[in-house]
């Protein structure tokens, strides 16, 4: 068995990592993976508590997650096409030009 705070320090490992790549990176597709990787680091805390504590609950809200996630990228994908479509590229930046 695995201890609970092994799956504690992979998940803060993960959360800082994609935090990293949301504060640094000026491509929206980073930027987009970087969230992807902070929610699937929260989806492993639930998991985690979830085992700890003998439940389903965590699981539970894991899928409510996943399927967060899942919407988001759809969203995402959809503001990036526009985005490069309007400037050629991805960068997060340019999208602060964007009007009506």
């Amino acid at each position: 068995m695995v201890p609970v705070q092994y799956y504690l320090v992979l998940s803060a490992a993960m959360f800082c990592i994609g935090l990293f790549g949301i504060l640094t990176r000026r491509n929206a597709l980073v930027f987009l993976m970087s969230v992807e990787i902070m929610l699937t680091a929260a989806n492993i805390n639930f998991v985690a508590f979830s085992f700890q504590h003998g439940n389903l609950t965590g699981q539970v809200f894991s899928l409510f997650t996943i399927a967060l996630a899942a919407a988001e990228v759809a969203v995402g994908i959809g503001i990036i096409l526009v985005l490069y479509r309007n400037f050629r590229g991805v960068d997060v930046t340019q999208a602060a030009t964007m009007r009506w």
